[in-house]
């Protein structure tokens, strides 16, 4: 196989470097935008390094480039030469494109997390302090756990027992529940049962009823749930039509959507998050929960 001439190498790692380059720049949803510029960059190379060999012509190796008559750099012909040029090093390297692709992954998440620890310092009385919240454990536990999470959710169902275990074991921990029903009609009626169960002191023992039960949530199942605990069903179904719970509901749907969670569940504690229900959720989050509490949290 022949080797690459250093003008083609040159060409390739040029490529590459601006792959990398705008891929950390790119902002989310913009992927297809990313490709695009990393073809327009490379088309660009050569005349940005005054430079064609054997690109366009033999007669580049001692003529410059000048404008065609439309103001631009390249002819069609010599785009066209270029693109194929460019094209057949991307397909024989599609690292390259892997590369910017990690990039972009990487550049999203940071700022993400960039995004969420900012917002979560700014609104950190609603996240984890505000009044009326849906708790569990201490209520006036030292550190304060945040679950996003909604109740067809078979993550959330199997993250349940590791969010009891983490109550039972923990005395000081206040873990607040966040209402996200994405998932279907039923989950949000579900949920706003829930919000009508705290109005009567029994959201814990209404909210791990629903997430052990099987079958889809929604206002029927959560209903039938509700008369087992001893509730005022009449009482249930008024408050939870009531603007109080209409409310509530939107402001945890909402508080979700300014932080960028649009899953569940999603797990807060401190400035950190855990997305999902891992294999090791419980010991994530006494992980979590001990450390705040040795290093002092100032807004959970």
């Amino acid at each position: 196989m022949s080797r690459p001439s250093p003008m083609s190498e040159t060409i390739f790692m040029t490529v590459k470097n601006f792959a990398r380059n705008i891929a950390g720049s790119a902002s989310t949803g913009h992927k297809a935008a990313v490709v695009m510029s990393v073809i327009a960059a490379a088309l660009a190379l050569p005349y940005a390094a005054g430079h064609l060999d054997r690109i366009v012509t033999p007669r580049a190796h001692a003529e410059t480039v000048a404008p065609t008559a439309g103001g631009s750099a390249f002819s069609d012909e010599q785009k066209k030469a270029l693109g194929e040029i460019i094209k057949d090093y991307l397909v024989k390297n599609p690292e390259i494109m892997i590369d910017v692709q990690t990039a972009l992954d990487e550049k999203m998440q940071k700022d993400q997390d960039a995004k969420l620890k900012s917002f979560m310092a700014e609104n950190a009385k609603s996240i984890f302090r505000s009044p009326g919240s849906s708790v569990a454990g201490d209520v006036n536990g030292d550190i304060t756990v945040v679950e996003f999470f909604d109740y067809n959710c078979g993550y959330c169902k199997r993250g349940l027992p590791e969010v009891q275990k983490l109550i039972q074991d923990d005395k000081k921990v206040r873990v607040v529940f966040k209402e996200l029903p994405i998932l279907s009609k039923g989950s949000e009626e579900a949920a706003r049962v829930a919000l009508a169960m705290k109005r009567q002191g029994k959201y814990w023992e209404f909210h791990q009823a629903m997430l052990a039960a099987k079958g889809h949530a929604d206002e029927a199942s959560a209903l039938k749930i509700a008369a087992s605990l001893g509730a005022d069903v009449a009482k249930v179904k008024a408050d939870m039509a009531s603007d109080d719970v209409k409310n509530e509901l939107r402001d945890d749907v909402l508080l979700a959507k300014n932080m960028g969670i649009n899953g569940t569940p999603h797990f807060l504690v401190g400035d950190k998050s855990i997305p999902g229900a891992p294999d090791d959720l419980h010991d994530q989050l006494e992980a979590l929960v001990t450390g705040f509490r040795k290093e002092g949290c100032p807004i959970c």
